[in-house]
């Protein structure tokens, strides 16, 4: 069972479809008129006494939410993540996104929609096995499909897809296949409907909270034939080999880098790679790059639905609120440099 130390709602229920409402606190009313000044001073009303409504987050960002919370869940798209792709369009409205190894040494991404859904995402691509252990409980997965052995995993772990022949679901003619599956996902997040909010994905903290760290500005995340670079400016880190679209970068305001354990999926792609499997459970090393410094510690997962938690040698590590982009990079065959 997901949870955080952090005062976010309950894990949703996978099967689960209709709106969750925010308790509010009761408006009182009283006369007006001023009190004749021999008269006793009146009791306080029970909406004076009262105390405010408890503060709610979003579970994607660890931002203070106002108003209610969407009705639809968490919609994760898988996205191309090689020069093809170029140029991505959404990315700029996720809430989160999760980048993983495919075959080749490349990677795709797992972005995630639920504070805000872009018109349009893609290209969409195929999930992997490794999306089990990512995807949160409850959230459905906008896909170009998967292997058959894939998609019987991930039906057994109960996770709802979407995918070509679905309404929204679409062809770009101006792209070649398979770089021209798109979504309309702000149509596709009308139809989907829960009763409960997710809960938080990471254990959300505050910059405060954070330790101090040593300088680095830049990082480079290594998966084998492809990199992800970053740069610190403007308060944000910067993709620097980004393929989104101009203005639809990532808002990415801490990146978190996690080593995992890789394993072999059990078949191969079409081009006859081995397909591998993160195994995003157990522990491993992690880095937290905030405000051009890094922080290292260690992340923790029971099992593949498991919470992440993070610590340092000196306790518990918080991510400080805000748009995250985590680097699942293999602890093998994989690397991570970063400099001030």
């Amino acid at each position: 069972m997901r949870h955080r130390l952090h005062p976010l709602s309950s894990k949703p229920v996978v099967a689960a479809l209709v709106a969750a409402s925010l308790l509010l606190a009761g408006c009182g009313g009283g006369d007006e008129e001023e009190a004749p000044a021999d008269a006793a001073p009146s009791e306080p009303t029970s909406s004076a006494t009262s105390e405010p409504p408890e503060p709610t987050y979003w579970p994607l960002t660890g931002l203070e939410r106002t108003g209610n919370a969407p009705q639809h869940p968490v919609i994760v798209t898988k996205v191309d993540n090689t020069s093809s792709s170029a140029p991505q369009v959404g990315l700029g409205s996720a809430d989160m996104v999760v980048e993983e190894l495919v075959e080749g040494g490349y990677t795709r991404l797992a972005a995630f929609f639920y504070s805000k859904v872009p018109a349009d995402i893609g290209p969409v691509r195929s999930m992997r096995a490794s999306d089990i252990g990512i995807v949160p409980e409850g959230a459905t997965v906008v896909t170009s499909g998967a292997a058959p052995i894939t998609i019987k995993r991930i039906n057994g772990a109960g996770i709802p897809w979407i995918t070509e022949g679905a309404a929204g679901v679409y062809r770009e003619n101006t792209r070649s296949a398979p770089y021209n599956l798109f979504a309309h996902l702000a149509d596709i997040s009308k139809r989907l409907k829960t009763d409960e909010e997710p809960p938080p994905y990471l254990p959300w903290g505050t910059k405060a909270d954070l330790p101090k760290g040593a300088k680095a500005r830049t990082l480079t995340a290594d998966f084998g034939a492809h990199s992800t670079s970053w740069q610190f400016q403007g308060g944000g880190y910067v993709n620097t080999d980004s393929y989104a679209a101009q203005g639809d970068q990532f808002p990415a305001d801490s990146v978190l880098v996690l080593r995992v354990k890789v394993g072999d999926a059990g078949y191969r792609d079409p081009a006859g790679y081995p397909v591998p499997e993160t195994k995003f459970e157990g522990t491993g090393a992690a880095l937290l790059f905030h405000g051009g410094r890094v922080v290292k510690g260690t992340w923790t997962k029971d099992g593949l639905t498991g919470a992440i938690e993070l610590a340092t040698k000196g306790g518990e590590l918080t991510v400080p609120a805000g748009h995250v982009w985590v680097e699942l990079v293999p602890a093998v065959n994989g690397d991570v440099s970063f400099a001030k």
